[in-house]
């Protein structure tokens, strides 16, 4: 690259480090606060989908399919790494549920143990308050063959399977 450009690129990666923050609603990454998502008032506020990271809000919102807010965990319970529930914002979280308008919270960690660890928690934490808790689907991908599955996302597929 030429010295100008490699200095240009320099200097967006510091204005970005500068001008972005987390949303104080939903712990997106934003350049704004609320972010756009938490003040778009056209999304279904009754729906909470929690995610891990930020980059997770970025796919969900490619699918065009959801239109519900967020809340972005920025991490999932690990005590192999020393990361608790008080670590993540699922403090947070709970604080957020105390709004009546919330009516389900779609959980959405990846499908590793930590993920599934961090899942099971907030579930336990959220059913008592009346909240339907819900869980995205895991198990095969589009285009997928059965022989190069593993027994855990099998297992997953038929658990999750629906009437067609």
């Amino acid at each position: 690259m030429k010295e100008d450009d490699v200095l240009d690129f320099a200097k967006a990666l510091v204005n970005a480090k500068r001008n972005l923050t987390y949303c104080s609603v939903c712990y997106n990454i934003t350049d704004t606060d609320p972010c756009r998502i938490c003040e778009d008032q056209q999304r279904d506020k009754s729906l909470v989908c929690v995610v891990q990271e930020a980059k997770d809000v970025i796919a969900m919102e490619k699918m065009k399919e959801y239109h519900g807010d967020y809340h972005v965990l920025q991490g999932a319970i690990s005590p192999m790494d020393g990361i608790g529930p008080e670590d993540i914002k699922i403090p947070e979280l709970l604080k957020r549920l105390q709004d009546d308008t919330i009516q389900e919270v779609i959980i959405a960690t990846n499908p590793t143990i930590e993920g599934e660890a961090t899942a099971m928690y907030i579930s336990r934490l959220v059913k008592p308050t009346g909240i339907k808790v819900t869980r995205i689907a895991h198990g095969l991908p589009v285009g997928g063959d059965l022989e190069y599955a593993d027994e855990v996302t099998l297992s997953r597929a038929i658990e999750g399977r629906r009437e067609l």
